[in-house]
C-alpha cells in the first residue's frame, strides 16, 4: 500500500485525507493518506522521517510551502515560477516538487462557478505560499492588473519580483486599500482570519460584478466572506472547491488517474453546508 500525507500547522482539521480516500475508492486503489502536523522548525526532520518510512508522496500546506520548494532536488515549471510547493513526488532518492494550487483555483472558479476571469482587475491579500501558488495561474488565465497587499511589504515586493510582470502586477501597503478603487476579483490568500486579525477592508473595494474568494474553507473563511456579503459582492466563494481541484491534480500526478471532482465536492458541500456560500 502506498503512503501519502499532508504536512502543515495547523493541519489535523484538513479534509485532504477524506478527499484522497474518496478519489482512491473511485480508482480502485488502496492508499494510506494521513495528516501530519509539525512546526516550521520540525518540518525538515519530519518529512525526512516520512520518506525513510516509505512515504511515496505528500501535500504541503501553510506554513511550509516555500521551505518544501527548497528541499526538493527537482522542481516543476509551476513550482519554480511560484517559488512554493504543495505537492511532493518521490524522485531519485529525493523529491520532485510541484504546485497544483493555481490550476485548482482556476478550475474551480471557471468550471464550477462559471466565472470569466479575463480582464478582471484583481486584488490579492497575502504574499505567502498560497498567494505564490495562485498568482501565476491567475495571470495565465487572463486577469487584468493584479495588486498584492501584505502586512509585510517586503513579501509583497518579493512576490511582484518573482512574477516578473512589473507593468501588470503591483505591490501596495495595507493603508493604501482605501484609495485603490473597485476590483472585479478580490482574493484572501492570508491566514489572518484563523488568528482573528483580518485587516480592515473598505467596502468601496467591491463593485457590481466583484467576485470575492477566500482560499481557506470552513471557519477560517467566514470573516472574509461575511465582509464580502455585507459589501454586496456578486459572488462569495470559499476555498473548498479549490481544495478538491488541487487535490485532484496532485492525485493525477501520483497515480496517473484523473478523479471525478464533482462527486467529491458535492458530498463535502453537503457536510459543510452551513459554511459554504453558493453563487
Amino acid at each position: 500500500m502506498k503512503r501519502y500525507a499532508v504536512f502543515g500547522q495547523p493541519v489535523l482539521h484538513s479534509l485532504s485525507p477524506k478527499i484522497h480516500s474518496a478519489f482512491a475508492a473511485q480508482a480502485g486503489l488502496r492508499i494510506e493518506y494521513t495528516a501530519i502536523e509539525c512546526a516550521p522548525g520540525d518540518f525538515d526532520a519530519t518529512l525526512s522521517t516520512f520518506a525513510r518510512a516509505g512515504g511515496d508522496g505528500a501535500n504541503v500546506t501553510l506554513p511550509h510551502k516555500q521551505r518544501a520548494a527548497e528541499l526538493c532536488n527537482l522542481l516543476s515549471a509551476r513550482a519554480k515560477r511560484a517559488g512554493a510547493v504543495n505537492t511532493l513526488i518521490k524522485h531519485d532518492g529525493g523529491w520532485l516538487g510541484d504546485n497544483t494550487d493555481g490550476v485548482g483555483l482556476v478550475r474551480d472558479l471557471t468550471t464550477r462557478h462559471g466565472l470569466d476571469l479575463r480582464g478582471r482587475r484583481t486584488l490579492m491579500l497575502g504574499a505567502g505560499g498560497a498567494a505564490r501558488g495562485v498568482a501565476p495561474a491567475l495571470l495565465d488565465a487572463g486577469i487584468g492588473e493584479l495588486y498584492i497587499v501584505n502586512r509585510d511589504s517586503q513579501k509583497a515586493d518579493a512576490l511582484v519580483d518573482l512574477v516578473g510582470e512589473p507593468g501588470r502586477v503591483h505591490a501596495r501597503y495595507l493603508e493604501d486599500l482605501s484609495g485603490l478603487g473597485e476590483f472585479d476579483l478580490i482574493l484572501n490568500a492570508t491566514s489572518a482570519a484563523r488568528h482573528g486579525s483580518l485587516p480592515k477592508m473598505p467596502m468601496a473595494l467591491v463593485g457590481p460584478r466583484t467576485a470575492a474568494v477566500d482560499l481557506s474553507y470552513g471557519d477560517a473563511a467566514i470573516p472574509f466572506l461575511a465582509w464580502a456579503r455585507a459589501a454586496h459582492a456578486l459572488h462569495a466563494v470559499d476555498g473548498l472547491g479549490m481544495l478538491v481541484e488541487q487535490a485532484a491534480e496532485s492525485f493525477f500526478l501520483w497515480h496517473g488517474v484523473r478523479p471525478d471532482t464533482d462527486a467529491v465536492f458535492a458530498e463535502l458541500q453537503v457536510r459543510h453546508a452551513a459554511l459554504i456560500t453558493a453563487d
